[in-house]
């Protein structure tokens, strides 16, 4: 299938408004027609289905010898294995604006086209060229029997033919999904040495300083507590009332010294008569 041949329906993109559209330049000024072709664009380049985006160049020449009108590009698509399903594709063309995305149309079955009616070039001069550029992306859901697509390129004018253009086959390729594991996880054997058990609470050093203060103690008897003694078994004990050991010794010598001295007076008085 060639390009021209994709089109030979006649019910691509531009054929109703070429069909009402009147050239300004009459058709016999033109020694020839319209040329297209893509930019740097080889065979047998990859696309990936639910991959990247691939980029193509298109440009439309003109060696006529006279201007053309409202010049557009053309691009329609074809899978050699089956048929060309709409969904299975998306086209963008390079606008001012980024990146726009076209609406896919059915053409000659099997062939889809995309719709390029607002990509018109106002005028191009003879012996000038001007430039579109598209990106085209697969599917991940395309059709398993798209394995080479084939793309074709043009360029049209309003009131005048189709111009002569190229096509390239490119590979389809569909990913396959990773495999599933099918062995278990092992599990993480237990520990076989108990852990050392945590030590007790009070232990613990307090990291925060305790908010209770502490009673101040009671102040010291002025004078100290007399040593306990234990009383014999069986014999009560009796309360403390006397002073100390010292005490009694005192006491007993001044006892002494009273009975002498009332000892001297008695013997005084006694020998006053034999004076």
């Amino acid at each position: 299938m060639t390009a021209e041949s994709s089109w030979a329906c006649g019910d691509g993109p531009q054929s109703k408004a070429a069909a009402e559209a009147k050239p300004v330049t009459p058709a016999a000024a033109h020694k020839g027609n319209l040329e297209a072709g893509f930019h740097m664009t080889p065979d047998g380049q990859t696309i990936t289905a639910g991959g990247g985006k691939v980029e193509i160049g298109v440009g439309v020449t003109n060696f006529t010898g006279a201007p053309y009108e409202n010049v557009a590009p053309m691009i329609a698509l074809y899978n050699e294995k089956g048929a060309t399903r709409i969904q299975d594709f998306t086209v963008e063309a390079a606008t001012p604006g980024g990146w726009k995305k076209l609406t896919m149309l059915p053409g000659c079955d099997p062939v889809i086209h995309a719709d390029t009616s607002g990509l018109k070039a106002k005028r191009l001069d003879d012996g000038r060229a001007v430039n579109f550029g598209f990106r085209i992306s697969v599917s991940a859901n395309a059709a398993a029997d798209l394995n080479g697509l084939q793309i074709f390129i043009g360029g049209k004018a309003d009131g005048f033919p189709m111009s002569k253009g190229e096509s390239h086959t490119f590979k389809v390729v569909h990913p396959t999904a990773p495999a599933k594991p099918t062995a278990k996880p092992t599990t993480t054997a237990k520990p076989t040495t108990k852990p050392a058990p945590a030590k007790p609470a009070a232990d613990a050093t307090p990291t925060t300083a305790p908010t209770t203060t502490k009673a101040p103690a009671a102040a010291p008897s002025a004078t100290p507590s007399a040593p306990a003694t234990t009383a014999p078994a069986g014999t009560p004990e009796l309360a403390q009332t006397g002073s100390s050991s010292t005490n009694g010794f005192l006491a007993a010598s001044a006892a002494a010294f009273v009975a002498l001295g009332a000892g001297v007076l008695i013997a005084v008085r006694r020998l006053r008569p034999q004076r």
